[in-house]
This record gives C-alpha cells, sequence and structure tokens, in this order.
C-alpha cells in the first residue's frame, strides 16, 4: 500500500489534547509531504484542505464519499464541524456540503458515520444528526435518552437500517432503530471494551466487531450480546498501541488502524497478520469501499486523507499464482495498452 502522508511514527501522549503548535507542526510536515516527498504520487489519492478529519466513509451505492471534520479540538462543542463531499472518483466536489452554524444547521464534532436510505447519520459528541444524503439538509436530531453519553464516535448502519453507534468513555454500544421513531437501547457494555473507538459488521456473519482505544483488542459481539476477544493485545502478544478504527473488505479481511503507532495491519481470516502501511501521520477510523476494494484513511492531525487501492486476495495451494497487475490494487486504469 502506497501512501502519501507518512513520514514518521509519531507518539501522541493523548490523543485529543494536542497543543495548538504540535498540531501546526505535523500539519506542515503533511503539507511538505503531499508536494512531492512522496515518489510514486499516481498511486494514491489524496485528499487536503480538510481540518481535523475524524472519519471517512463511502456511500454504499458508489455514489461518492464523506468526510467528518472537527474543525478544531475534537469534541468541542462550538458549531463549526462540517461534512466534505467527494464524488465517485474521490475528488472533492464540496469541502463545506454540510456545515455547522450555517442556517439552521447544528454541528460540533462529526465523528463516526452512516448512510440508510436517504440519509446520512452522524455522530455528534452526545447526539446523532441526520442529514439528508444528496442536499445535506438537517432531517432529525437524536439525542441518546435517557442514557447518560460521554464521547459518540464511531457509527454504523447494518443491512437492515439499524444505527449502532460507539460511547467510547462510557464502553457501550447503543442502537438506534430509524423504523421505530428512533427508539434507542443500550446494546452492550462492559468495562472490558477498553474504550471502544472503531466499529463494524462482519460481512458474512454480521455481528459487530470492536477495536479498543486503550487496550489494542478486538472483540467480536455475538447475536446473544455476549462478547469475545477475537485479537489479544496483551503483553506477550501486543502488536498494537492505540486503535481508531477498524473495517472489512469484502473478502472477510480486516483492516485496523493505529493512530499512535501510525500503522494500518490487515488480519486474514486465517487470522494471520500484516502491516500494510506504516510512518502515518494520525490515522484515525479507517474504513473501506467493499463496492471498489478501496481503503479510506482520514489523518486527523494532518487535515489530510487518503483513498487507496487494496491487493485482491490471490488463490493459493496447487495452482499457480498469476502475476499481480495494477487493477489488483484498484489501478487498472494506468495499465492503459500494457500486454500481458
Amino acid at each position: 500500500m502506497k501512501h502519501r502522508f507518512a513520514l514518521q511514527c509519531v507518539v501522541f501522549p493523548s490523543l485529543y489534547s494536542q497543543s495548538a503548535l504540535f498540531r501546526t507542526t505535523l500539519r506542515a510536515i503533511a503539507v511538505l509531504v503531499l508536494l512531492g516527498w512522496w515518489p510514486l504520487s499516481a498511486l494514491a489519492n489524496p485528499i487536503s484542505q480538510l481540518s481535523s478529519p475524524q472519519s471517512f466513509i463511502a456511500h454504499p451505492s458508489g455514489e461518492g464519499y464523506f468526510i467528518a471534520n472537527a474543525n478544531g479540538e475534537p469534541g468541542t462543542a462550538d458549531n463549526n464541524g462540517f461534512i466534505s463531499k467527494l464524488d465517485r472518483d474521490g475528488n472533492l466536489l464540496d469541502r463545506h456540503f454540510i456545515q455547522g452554524g450555517r442556517g439552521d444547521t447544528i454541528l460540533h464534532s462529526p465523528h463516526g458515520m452512516g448512510i440508510a436510505g436517504d440519509t446520512l447519520y452522524v455522530a455528534d459528541i452526545t447526539v446523532i444528526r441526520g442529514f439528508h444524503v444528496q442536499s445535506g439538509a438537517p432531517t432529525v436530531t437524536v439525542p441518546l435518552h435517557p442514557f447518560r453519553v460521554e464521547a459518540l464516535t464511531d457509527l454504523i448502519a447494518d443491512g437492515s437500517g439499524q444505527l449502532y453507534v460507539l460511547d467510547t468513555a462510557g464502553n457501550a454500544v447503543y442502537r438506534i432503530d430509524p423504523q421505530h421513531d428512533f427508539e434507542v437501547s443500550l446494546y452492550l457494555q462492559h468495562e472490558d471494551m477498553g474504550s471502544p473507538s472503531g466499529l463494524a459488521v462482519h460481512p458474512r456473519s454480521g455481528r459487530l466487531w470492536i477495536a479498543s482505544l486503550d487496550n489494542g483488542n478486538v472483540m467480536e459481539i455475538a447475536e446473544d450480546r455476549t462478547m469475545t476477544e477475537v485479537i489479544s493485545n496483551s503483553f506477550f502478544t501486543g502488536k498494537f498501541r492505540n486503535l481508531s478504527g477498524l473495517d472489512f473488505d469484502r473478502f472477510g479481511s480486516l483492516y485496523l488502524s493505529d493512530m499512535t503507532a501510525g500503522k494500518i495491519w490487515r488480519v486474514q481470516p486465517d487470522q494471520s497478520m500484516q502491516v500494510i502501511a506504516e510512518f502515518l501521520i494520525s490515522p484515525s477510523s479507517v474504513k473501506i469501499d467493499r463496492r471498489k476494494h478501496m481503503i479510506l484513511v482520514p489523518y486527523l492531525y494532518a487535515d489530510g486523507a487518503e483513498i487507496n487501492g487494496l491487493e485482491q486476495p490471490i488463490n493459493t495451494g496447487t495452482q499457480r499464482k498469476r502475476k499481480r497487475t495494477l487493477s489488483d490494487y484498484g489501478l487498472g486504469w494506468l495499465e492503459g495498452d500494457e500486454k500481458p
């Protein structure tokens, strides 16, 4: 995986309380990288002109992408957050497609996002906000009453249109049912979640998976709401520092972003692991465009994001491995008239 927003491993003493000078320095470094430090610029699609991007998702129908920008210190209720809209090729269409403080729009510090029907749902500190996916007009605000939530982070919509959202500080997953007047229920709460910050639905089992910010564990939640540790990050087996996001591709491989270590991991269905990108500057909530087999990475403290092609699985065993081509990385258009 080739990437532009890469330099050296950045250690964050506190992921959400950096000084202004520290953040400015990181952003300046990212600009230098963007302007040419990475020699193979054709192999990735970087997006700049962002402001503290916390999440990055694809429209499930392939119509484009959305990036949630805190536009300041994450978690601050300043009605200054915004959502950027990209076209289907990853080009920036509207930097301020949805803007807090514009008209009757309220949006403080947007984080996780999910699309169900014609609505883009956004986790915004302690509430869920809905916007029309085409016009950006606000449609609904869902307070999580009667529950006391502290810091909503990742949000997803499952195949049936149900919404799930993480309360990282509260070690909880909540479910919201848009089809029943946005009924809110506590799906699961457990201290062993370890400040969950990443949430995804497995493409085959339909089960929820979560990634821990504090302990780096990855857990699966079964239908009976029991939680199983799938990947342990103990003292002896630890590979991760602070997991900030996770998602699956359509083949069942899991991708994890480690914000502190500056790495993206891929975990195959057979549990084999590999680092597919490293030396990244603050990779936040990683997501996968399953339709196009692309990885979407927002860089929180670099004010940028990136779309990158992923390698397709290759058959093994008695069959001979075929030669990899640019199409395996979502870049077939670069091959031109190249002959096999």
